[in-house]
């Protein structure tokens, strides 16, 4: 098996024979998984190539991005982003671009043009900035970047296999309804949401609600919620008076 290639071209600006396939990448769409065992997106994504031998497969790594500056924010999305860009007036700053997942696929054999599906696994742990933005989110539309890299095995004109590399410049663009995701992660955790708390957390918690007879966690938040949400009326009437 032959090393790796670079591409090479003609005096017209062409590929030449033996030459590297050159790929292209688009987004088509993007459904949830119906029946996996987690939250998984997957994405259709349209792959083209010119010039090069026939494609024998790809191993394909797709970095994803949320390009969070190319969207409009309403007034309780901009509040429920405090935690994750601080205040409005400070986001010509701190508004900015983040990775969201990498993920790995292996396309198989196709001549022209294929179309794959590059499944996404999807979290709803409130750790992750991709929940905590994708919860935020009332309507719209989610800005992606994708941007790939891997390796392609193709086959020179005389049947010989060869490698190459998919340049770093290669992406595309894609926005993802904040519906699909949302109803995805209905169907996984309908009407709830998931916090991970330390260990030493959870069995403060856990001793509160046993302590005080609470027969479900909500109503131990709800019990602790009310007593804090008292504590801070009770200190803002103090510092009024006072």
């Amino acid at each position: 098996m032959a090393g790796a290639v670079s591409t090479q071209t003609s005096n017209g600006g062409g590929p030449l024979a033996g030459s590297p396939p050159d790929l292209t990448f688009a987004v088509e769409g993007v459904e949830a998984e119906r029946f996996a065992v987690a939250p998984t997106l997957l994405f259709k994504l349209a792959i083209g190539r010119s010039g090069g031998g026939p494609v024998r497969s790809v191993v394909l790594n797709t970095q994803i991005r949320v390009a969070a500056t190319r969207r409009s924010y309403a007034p309780g999305e901009q509040e429920r982003l405090l935690e994750l860009f601080g205040q409005t007036k400070d986001w010509a700053r701190s508004l900015r671009s983040f990775p969201w997942v990498n993920a790995m696929l292996q396309v198989p054999a196709f001549t022209d043009s294929t179309t794959v599906e590059l499944p996404v696994a999807c979290t709803y742990d409130f750790e992750v900035s991709s929940a905590q933005y994708f919860h935020a989110l009332e309507h719209g539309e989610v800005p992606l970047e994708l941007l790939f890299s891997g390796t392609i095995f193709y086959a020179e004109p005389g049947g010989q296999l060869q490698i190459a590399h998919v340049p770093w410049e290669k992406e595309a663009e894609y926005r993802l309804p904040i519906a699909v995701w949302r109803e995805m992660m209905d169907r996984h955790f309908p009407g709830s949401a998931w916090l991970r708390l330390q260990r030493e957390s959870f069995d403060r918690l856990h001793a509160f609600k046993a302590g005080g007879g609470h027969a479900t966690w909500e109503s131990a938040l709800d019990a602790l919620l009310s007593g804090a949400g008292a504590q801070l009326r009770d200190a803002s009437e103090r510092g009024a008076s006072a």
